[in-house]
This record gives structure tokens, C-alpha cells and sequence, in this order.
């Protein structure tokens, strides 16, 4: 097919006719010495493309490379984390987050499972058209703005906030997740793993579900990935839930402030994963039991108890 035009060679290959024009500018051979030589040729071509493989086996060829990348994994860094903090130490070897992500879910990678580090663990990598769009994931109408007017004044019991609470990254992925009734300032804070979010809402519902229909109406959210199982509040106890826009989590300002009192008992270089449920319990317990002048320095304890005898 030597000289045919390239929408034909498209045709006769089932291709679009711009993977061809990749192919060809991708791997055209160039002389500087004798210029009637450049074009593209099948064998030059294939040998082309097998030194750029073996340039993306960067990983599998360096294995002080492969073991700074697997330290970082360790603390709990993503494939773009780990490459760019590469980059910004000036290393000798870097590698991109593509190179990695293609050993974590190539056959080698597979065998020592690196994957295992990664927030999804996922043990195959989504195609990139199968990726959601934060829109799919958060939709439009889940927006704060769409959320009913009677919760801004917080006149209406049972509206909540909700927020992660992140430790040092060396101390592993271990999180304690916050939520904070509006009305009532009472707080609920509870310790996670890692921040996938399955686990995570189904936790939520266990400790909310007890409550009166009322008492649990919606939580609002920023758009971390570890709120992406947003639905199973509908499903699991008919809870919604809504979310701040992109870019600005300070729209949930109930929760942030209890998050720095919080951070008095639960500093980020506290190792979390070692904190019992008790002493879990007793961080809440001095949260819950501090006056406050925004509820006429009751306590929130005392103002929850209220409401809920008046829904009961």
C-alpha cells in the first residue's frame, strides 16, 4: 500500500484514519544525510516502537528506582505524588505516574501487588473513557445550593456536616471521619482504615441509623473521593446528601470548627490506627460537653437531648 493516501490505508486497516497520522509521525524515519530517505518504513517502525518500551521498563531496569517508588507506596503516596516529589528533589532517575501505574497493573506488578497501595486497590486499571466525570459522580443537583432553605438558618434539627480529618502520611492511611448536627453543634467522630469510601459510609449508617427519621435528614459534604458512596445513605437509611462546590469545602463551616477543637486531642502527628474506641469516645465526650455560646452555653450534649425528646 506504499503511497496510498492515508484514508484508504484507514479503511483497509478498520483504524480511524488519525491513528494512522500518529503512526506515521510517531515513527517516521529521518536522515540528516541523505533527506530522499526519510519516510516511514514497516521493520524501522517496529524497532522504534520496542526502544520506547523498553525505555517505559524504566522500572524493571532500575532497582533503586523501583525501591523509592515502592517506599512511597509504603507511606501511603499516590503514582502522581510519588513522581512529582521525584522531580522535585532534583533525583538522578525519575519515572512519570504512567510508568508506575504500568507496573503496578502489569503481570510482574501483579505479583508482588503493589496495587494494594493505591486508594481504589483495584487489581485492573479503569480505561480512561470509563472514568467518571465529577459531575456523574456529584451531580449538579446534589449542589449546596440546592439544598432545602430551612437548612441555613439552622432552625431545622437533623442536618448535618460531614468531614475527614487527615494525619501524616508516614503514619499510614489510617483517618477519623467528623460530623456535626447544625442545629445542635453535636459532634460524631469515628476512625476509618484508609479512606475508601464504601467502608466508610457503611460505618456512618451504623452509628446514625438508630436515630429518628428526623434526626438524620441529610450531611453535607465536600468532594473527596471518600464521600463517593454517597448514595448508600438514600439506600441504607433514606439519609441525603448534598455537597459544597468544587473548590470551596469551607462551605460546610459547622463541621471545620469543630475539626480544630478536635485537633487539640487528635494532632495530625498522632498514629491514629493505634487510638482505642474508648478514647475515641472520650474525645467526642469533651466536645460534646463544652459550652457554647452559640446555644446559650448549654452544652451540645444537652441541646441534642432536647431535640430528640421533642421528635420522640
Amino acid at each position: 500500500m506504499a503511497n496510498s493516501p492515508v484514508a484508504k490505508i484507514a479503511g483497509k486497516l478498520l483504524r480511524h484514519r488519525s491513528t494512522i497520522y500518529r503512526e506515521i509521525k510517531r515513527n517516521t524515519f529521518a536522515d540528516e544525510e541523505i533527506p530522499e530517505l526519510d519516510g516511514y518504513y514497516g521493520k524501522i517502525a517496529q524497532k522504534m516502537a520496542g526502544e520506547r518500551r523498553h525505555r517505559q521498563r524504566k522500572l524493571a531496569r532500575c532497582p533503586g528506582l523501583l525501591a523509592a517508588v515502592i517506599e512511597g507506596f509504603e507511606a501511603g503516596w499516590s503514582p502522581e505524588q510519588i513522581a512529582g516529589r521525584m522531580r522535585q528533589e532534583k533525583m538522578t532517575e525519575t519515572v512519570s505516574h504512567e510508568s508506575i501505574y504500568a507496573l503496578v497493573y502489569s503481570k510482574n506488578g501483579q505479583q508482588g501487588n503493589p496495587a494494594r497501595y493505591l486508594p481504589g486497590r483495584r487489581k485492573k486499571r479503569h480505561p480512561r473513557r470509563s472514568r467518571k466525570a465529577r459531575d456523574t459522580v456529584f451531580p449538579r443537583d446534589r449542589r449546596i445550593k440546592n439544598r432545602p432553605d430551612e437548612v441555613e438558618g439552622r432552625k431545622i434539627f437533623g442536618y448535618w456536616e460531614g468531614d475527614l480529618m487527615i494525619f501524616r502520611r508516614e503514619l499510614g492511611s489510617a483517618n477519623v471521619t467528623s460530623l456535626v448536627e447544625r442545629k445542635t453543634r453535636f459532634a460524631v467522630l469515628f476512625r476509618n482504615g484508609d479512606r475508601r469510601s464504601k467502608p466508610l459510609m457503611t460505618k456512618l449508617i451504623d452509628l446514625l441509623s438508630p436515630l429518628p427519621r428526623p434526626a438524620r435528614q441529610s450531611i453535607t459534604f465536600d468532594r473527596g473521593f471518600e464521600f463517593i458512596a454517597w448514595r448508600e445513605l438514600k439506600k441504607g437509611m433514606g439519609t441525603e446528601a448534598w455537597f459544597c462546590d468544587p473548590h470551596v469545602p469551607w462551605q460546610k463551616g459547622s463541621v471545620e470548627n469543630p475539626n480544630g477543637r478536635a485537633r487539640r486531642y487528635l494532632p495530625r502527628e498522632l498514629p491514629v490506627v493505634a487510638l482505642s474506641g474508648s478514647a475515641m469516645k472520650e474525645v467526642c465526650e469533651r466536645l460534646n460537653a463544652t459550652p457554647r455560646k452559640c446555644l446559650g452555653y448549654r452544652t451540645p450534649s444537652e441541646a441534642f437531648a432536647e431535640e430528640l425528646r421533642k421528635i420522640r
